[in-house]
């Protein structure tokens, strides 16, 4: 792309959005190459891992090698599996009957590559069997790639399934680092699509701000209505709507409950869905529930949700190429994260992609003992969160952050509360 009049990469701008048709005048979203550069991503990190092979049961994990999705349902229960070597196509093993002839329909790129996929779960006393059976025709194809030497990275499976594949002799080892470290940097297609995710999130926070947040409305209404008009337009799934308000804010219950909203009360509304072609949206924003004459944030709201605001800002200026994830932990407040040293969730952060959680998290857990190098072109959610005892309300935030090659680059755009950030 020409940018000497945009002055930098399209993909590095919010502002600059592609629309999800296709169109013969312009470039917008490149399907082939995406695939194309996923996996040529996959099998750089394979070798850089020295594995001869991946096996995939994760369903995110087989889309990204693949390109292939049937639907959530069968992401994570283990009925599908891919193949990966460093020659030829992947290898998909598809549910057989129906799935595998749509496969063979949808997957032109895929021809000649899609076999039944043997199921092993839930087979009660044919469980060993089965799982002997499914490691078999993994192990066919290892063989047509002449690999079943080499080490064999597994991403995930269950205990029939690993001693399933202990019988065969292979060298298994973990997969999910070399997988992670492809996914965790987005190519520009990539980077387009979670850009698309975040207008639509975007779109659906202001139409909650403006229109559905009402006195009298229950939480859960507000769910429903965020999913009806993110699914109108073009998401693939809600993933999970939390809304809490009033009480239901201290301590943060993270789920949509049929608790009635009423006047004064801060709602936290976190959006985490699946937008086009399966890239995440995942963002929180605050409000403040005004009532017929409008009501303002308290002094005390506003300095709670200053609180939040700057610290994940002081987080995001940190998210840079060439930081590691020590200096965006040590921008968070202290809180059970060092109390406990483990991951609470809610002053941390997360790289998103085709699932929620991604790649990397950020704690103050263990990221300032652990550091890992951050990346340009990487894409993280992170959040902050005013956890104080004794409460009444409080409150949460959450941006969607491109590390660009100029530093970090917000595409969350949905306004804040005013009364709160001004200076």
């Amino acid at each position: 792309m020409d940018t000497r009049f945009i002055g930098q990469p399209h993909s590095w701008d919010p502002r600059r959005l592609y629309s999800q048709t296709g169109a013969d005048w312009q470039q917008r979203v490149d399907f082939d190459r995406l695939r194309k550069e996923r996996l040529q991503k996959l099998r750089a990190s394979m070798k850089a891992h020295d594995l001869g092979a991946l096996v995939l049961f994760a369903g995110a994990n087989i889309r990204y090698a693949t390109a292939s999705y049937q639907g959530n349902w069968k992401y994570n229960i283990n009925i599908r599996y891919a193949v990966v070597t460093h020659t030829g196509d992947p290898v998909l093993f598809e549910t057989a009957g129906s799935d595998l002839h749509c496969a063979e329909i949808d997957l032109p790129w895929m021809e000649g590559k899609i076999r039944p996929a043997i199921t092993w779960q839930w087979a009660e006393g044919a469980v060993p069997y089965m799982a002997g059976r499914m490691a078999e025709s993994v192990m066919e194809v290892l063989k047509e790639a002449g690999v079943t030497k080499e080490k064999i990275g597994i991403d995930n499976f269950d205990m029939p399934a690993l001693e399933a594949f202990q019988k065969t002799g292979l060298k298994i080892v973990n997969g999910w680092p070399a997988v992670s470290a492809a996914r965790v940097v987005k190519t520009i297609d990539e980077i387009e699509l979670l850009k698309q995710a975040s207008s639509i999130g975007d779109a659906a926070m202001w139409k909650i701000k403006y229109e559905w947040l009402k006195p009298g409305v229950r939480e859960r209404e507000i769910e429903a209505k965020v999913h009806e008009f993110m699914l109108e337009r073009g998401c693939e799934i809600i993933y999970d709507i939390i809304v809490a308000s009033g009480g239901n804010t201290s301590p943060y219950r993270r789920w949509a409950t049929d608790k009635l909203i009423r006047q004064g009360d801060l709602v936290i509304v976190d959006i985490n869905a699946v937008g086009p072609s399966g890239y995440f949206i995942d963002f929180v924003r605050c409000f403040k529930c005004g009532g017929a004459q409008g009501m303002k944030m308290t002094q005390k709201e506003i300095d709670l949700y200053k609180e939040v605001y700057d610290s994940m800002y002081a987080g995001i200026e940190q998210l840079k190429p060439g930081n590691t994830t020590a200096d965006v932990a040590k921008a968070f407040p202290e809180y059970d994260d060092d109390k406990y040293g483990t991951v609470t969730l809610q002053q941390f952060a997360h790289s998103i992609g085709i699932t929620l959680y991604e790649g990397m998290w950020m704690s103050r857990a263990y990221s300032l003992k652990y550091p890992a190098e951050i990346k340009e072109n990487m894409y993280f959610a992170i959040e902050t969160f005013a956890g104080h005892p004794g409460l009444q309300q409080t409150a949460r935030l959450e941006e969607n952050v491109l590390v660009s090659g100029k530093g970090p680059v917000v595409f969350t755009l949905m306004e804040h509360m005013e009364e709160a950030i001004k200076r």
